[in-house]
């Protein structure tokens, strides 16, 4: 049989094959790039060629740093680093034109941007991102539809979704914003009442409580993103820029089975944030100024000299003290303390945690240098983590709320509780791209057995072929430890 053939009439192994040989095609193309890229830089600028390269990388180190200045400081010192900061790329832009190496530093970072691009699309080809499984289901034959209207600047009002819902046959029930409201409570009461499906036109906080009732009693949720993020719309593939068109979940849908996250016994279906963030968000005025607010308070959280100090444990990783940490509901394709990335899944029964711990100038300036790959970041995933601090209570915020928890705080996961209703047609979520590790790139390039940097295998998935000539399947896990503590923190143990 050839090894394109198909091995169970379906023609997956074929299809695998293929994808393999367009990923060792763009694996080559990507390192053709980074090889153009060096000569031009090297051929171009002639001897000068080194002041490209390095005056590029200094300029971007310095930037980093003048940044961590700026955020560690107030006023002057402020005001100095974020002229750094700024300065520091715009004086290598100066120094490429003055000396006329602008065109080869242009044509440089072209072709490194080539590389990256076909680095990227190697391994889109090999990761390709699985759609959540859907099923088929009957309609609901009596919605409920919980709605916010000041969620999201005014979107029910804005988009007539009362009316539109209503049109539909969904009881809605609006959230009274001046008065203190239960969302899980009304959830609760429209069950017993007879809804046979629960919904929520709000943000993930709102959305969250209402999942958990959803989740218990094992009837279907309907997400409407008319909330300011929506996240969780977002990596379920909804139109967060036109939410009439979750309502079509009605009349024209399909579920999902997704996870469910759970902090000491509250739920959320995006983050569970620690650290400066969340120290941040109990503030009465970051709601109104959030920038200010934040600047404020940063020099103090990130010196250490206010807030909890934490301890987390994941598995056998324990990250002390770290500045920030973010626990996913399901992990984030990117190591993105900010939270700003994409799930590419939602029911891998596993939560992501990011955590951070930048203690300077220079960590700050590697951070700047290599991203979510530097000493700064520790990435890991885990079914449970646990925060412990020097303090019996700490704030935390789950979804976007600010909460205050006792400690211990313990985050896990219900792996497919939840049955999300969505339109069958929706736009779907965008691909998230991988992180490009070059010794994976060399590795397809030149034939040799590949294994995703993950630990997810490719075999499993449907994309890589038993006609890999590959090792057997090995779990690969990642551990990054603390720093080893300062004299003074040793003098005090």
């Amino acid at each position: 049989m050839s090894s394109t053939g198909s091995t169970d009439g379906t023609g997956r192994h074929g299809t695998a094959d293929r994808d393999v040989r367009r990923a060792r095609h763009w694996a080559r193309v990507a390192l053709l790039m980074v090889v153009g890229a060096a000569l031009v830089v090297t051929l171009g600028a002639g001897s000068g060629g080194w002041l490209v390269l390095v005056g590029g990388l200094v300029g971007l180190a310095v930037a980093g740093a003048g940044l961590w200045w700026a955020l560690t400081h107030r006023r002057l010192g402020r005001l100095l680093g974020a002229v750094v900061a700024v300065g520091a790329p715009v004086g290598v832009i100066v120094m490429y034109a003055a000396s006329g190496l602008w065109p080869v530093a242009v044509g440089g970072l072209s072709l490194w941007a080539a590389a990256l691009a076909s680095a990227r699309s190697a391994l889109r080809k090999l990761r390709r991102p699985r759609a959540m499984r859907t099923r088929r289901t009957p309609r609901p034959r009596r919605p409920v539809l919980i709605m916010n209207p000041r969620s999201g600047g005014g979107k029910v009002e804005r988009h007539d979704l009362v009316t539109r819902a209503e049109t539909l046959g969904c009881r809605v029930i609006l959230i009274d914003p001046d008065a203190p409201t239960d969302p899980g409570l009304e959830a609760t009461r429209a069950l017993a009442a007879g809804a046979d499906c629960l919904g929520v036109a709000g943000g993930d906080g709102t959305q969250a409580q209402v999942a958990a009732v959803a989740a218990a009693h094992g009837v279907p949720f309907l997400v409407v993103p008319a909330g300011t993020r929506n996240h969780f719309a977002m990596d379920l593939g909804l139109d967060r820029a036109d939410p009439v068109r979750s309502l079509d979940a009605l009349t024209d849908g399909v579920e999902l089975r997704v996870d469910l996250g759970d902090v000491d016994g509250r739920p959320f279906v995006n983050t569970v944030s620690f650290g400066a963030y969340a120290e941040i968000v109990q503030s009465p005025e970051y709601r109104d100024a959030k920038t200010a607010t934040a600047l404020e308070h940063l020099p103090d959280l990130l010196a250490g000299e206010a807030g909890a100090t934490l301890d987390v444990r994941v598995d056998d990783t324990v990250l002390h003290d770290p500045q920030a940490v973010l626990v996913s509901n399901n992990p984030y394709a990117r190591a993105d303390p900010l939270g700003g990335g994409r799930r590419p899944r939602l029911d891998s029964g596993t939560l992501g945690v990011i955590g951070i711990r930048v203690e300077g100038a220079a960590r700050a300036a590697e951070l700047a240098l290599r991203g979510e790959r530097a000493g700064s970041i520790t990435s890991v995933t885990s079914r449970r983590v646990d925060v412990a601090a020097d303090q019996d209570r700490i704030p935390v915020a789950v979804d976007g709320e600010a909460l205050v928890l006792p400690t211990p705080v313990v985050c896990t996961l219900r792996p497919g509780v939840l049955r999300v209703r969505v339109p069958r047609r929706r736009p779907g979520a965008t691909y998230a791209p991988p992180s490009v590790d070059w010794r994976h790139i060399v590795d397809l390039a030149f034939n040799r057995p590949w294994r995703d940097p993950d630990g997810e295998d490719p075999q499993d998935a449907g994309v890589i072929a038993p006609s890999e000539n590959r090792p057997a399947r090995r779990t690969t896990t990642v551990e990054r430890r603390a720093p080893a503590p300062s004299s003074k923190e040793a003098g005090d143990a």
